[in-house]
C-alpha cells in the first residue's frame, strides 16, 4: 500500500502519550500507534527505497537503565533511510542527513579530508549548496577548542571541531501532513542532502572499528 500520509489520530497519539507516558496509556492506544503511526512509516519506507536505500524503524521504547528519567516509551517515531532519518512527533515532522556521531577513525578521516586543500572546500561548497535550500547543515558535539594536530586559526576550523556532521529540516503541523505530500517533502528533503551524505561516504565511510568488532 502507498503511503498517504499521517492522519490526525496520529498526532493526537503523540499528544496523548506526552501527558501520560505510561504503559496503560500505551496498551489501550496500542492499536492506533500500529495503524496510524508505524503503519504510514513504514509505507514511507518502502516508498522510498528504491532511491535512498533500505529503511528500518526504531524500537518505540526508551532506553532507561541509566537515565533519571523513566518515561518508558518515546514520544516520537523514528526511522533510517539509507543514511538518512525521519521523524514524526506531536510536533510535527523532521528529517536528517549525514553522519550523527562518528567513531575515532571515521573522525581522523573526516577531519583529514576537511583540511585537505581539495576536499575541504568540496564540502564548503556542499554545505552552501544544501543551506541555499533553506536546510540547516551543523555540527554535532562541537568542540570548544581546535581538535589536536589542527591549528585554532584554520580557515575551516568550524568545521574541524565537529564530531558529526547532519543536515536538518522540521516542518510544523500543516494539512499536508495527513496527505502524501508528507512523503515527497521528505524525498526532495533527502535528493537536497545526498551530496553531503556522498562526501562523507567518500571520504569517511564506515567505522572499521566497529566492522572488526563484529568479527
Amino acid at each position: 500500500m502507498a503511503f498517504s500520509g499521517w492522519p490526525e489520530d496520529a498526532l493526537d497519539f503523540y499528544d496523548g502519550l506526552e501527558a501520560d507516558n505510561s504503559k496503560a496509556y500505551w496498551t489501550a492506544h496500542r492499536q492506533i500507534y500500529e495503524e496510524q503511526v508505524l503503519g504510514p512509516m513504514t509505507e514511507l519506507l518502502e516508498d522510498l527505497a528504491a532511491d535512498f536505500g533500505a529503511g528500518k524503524v526504531f524500537r518505540p521504547y526508551r532506553d532507561i537503565r541509566f537515565s533519571k528519567d523513566k518515561s518508558p516509551y518515546k514520544t516520537a517515531i523514528g526511522a533510517t533511510l539509507g543514511e538518512g532519518y525521519i521523524q514524526l512527533s506531536a510536533r510535527g515532522l523532521a528529517a536528517g542527513n549525514g553522519m550523527y556521531m562518528m567513531a575515532p577513525d571515521q573522525l581522523e578521516r573526516y577531519r583529514e579530508a576537511v583540511a585537505h586543500d581539495v576536499t575541504g572546500p568540496q564540502l564548503e561548497r556542499v554545505i552552501g549548496a544544501v543551506r541555499a535550500g533553506d536546510i540547516d547543515v551543523h555540527g554535532h558535539e562541537v568542540l570548544k577548542t581546535a581538535p589536536r594536530g589542527y591549528p585554532a586559526d584554520h580557515q575551516r576550523i568550524d568545521l574541524l571541531r565537529c564530531k558529526g556532521l547532519i543536515a536538518w529540516k522540521e516542518w510544523p503541523v500543516r494539512d499536508w501532513l495527513a496527505t502524501a505530500a508528507a512523503g515527497d517533502h521528505v524525498r526532495e528533503f533527502l535528493a537536497a542532502t545526498q551530496p553531503l551524505a556522498h562526501w562523507l561516504a567518500d571520504h569517511v565511510g564506515p567505522s572499521e572499528l566497529s566492522e572488526s568488532r563484529r568479527r
